[in-house]
């Protein structure tokens, strides 16, 4: 059977539990992809975050949550949870994170790290375990989670890989 393919943008989230759909977002570089999958209700849902903390700009996270990981990730849970989702058996994955170098070879801002540090102290503080994750690095990745099988794979340079 195929499905609707979601494709999810920067700062943007998608949830979906039609069968043969999917979920793809694409360019991860600093940006962290989050999926979330429920095996039992086959309910999935893909988040790209762009930065760690909302309070650097509160009108903007008010506008758009997915753009932070302290107000994206909650709207994921809850989005994946209206649509059957339990949360003792949802999987997260996650990839992205990357250092995004400048010419003279430093990260000043480390925004990937800072992601990744975020999004691990929020799954931390409740109670959820990342079941898998690839990020850091310098390369950027492309994220797809199948709705029929909870399959995550990512693309980077052309190569696939499941996560």
């Amino acid at each position: 059977m195929s499905g609707e393919k979601h494709v999810v943008g920067v700062a943007d989230m998608k949830v979906a539990k039609r069968p043969g759909d999917s979920i793809i977002t694409y360019a991860l570089g600093s940006c962290l992809g989050i999926t979330l999958y429920d095996p039992v209700a086959k309910v999935g849902g893909l988040l790209h975050i762009m930065l760690p903390l909302s309070t650097i700009d509160s009108q903007k996270a008010a506008q758009n949550p997915f753009m932070f990981v302290d107000t994206g990730v909650p709207k994921l849970f809850l989005s994946c949870y209206q649509a059957g989702a339990q949360k003792q058996r949802c999987i997260v994955k996650v990839a992205g994170g990357a250092s995004t170098k400048s010419q003279g070879g430093e990260d000043h801002f480390q925004i990937g790290k800072r992601n990744i540090m975020m999004l691990k102290k929020l799954l931390w503080k409740n109670s959820v375990m990342l079941k898998a994750q690839e990020v850091g690095g310098t390369v950027s990745r492309t994220m797809t989670l199948d709705i029929d099988t909870g399959e995550v794979t990512l693309q980077t340079g052309g190569v696939k890989s499941d996560l």
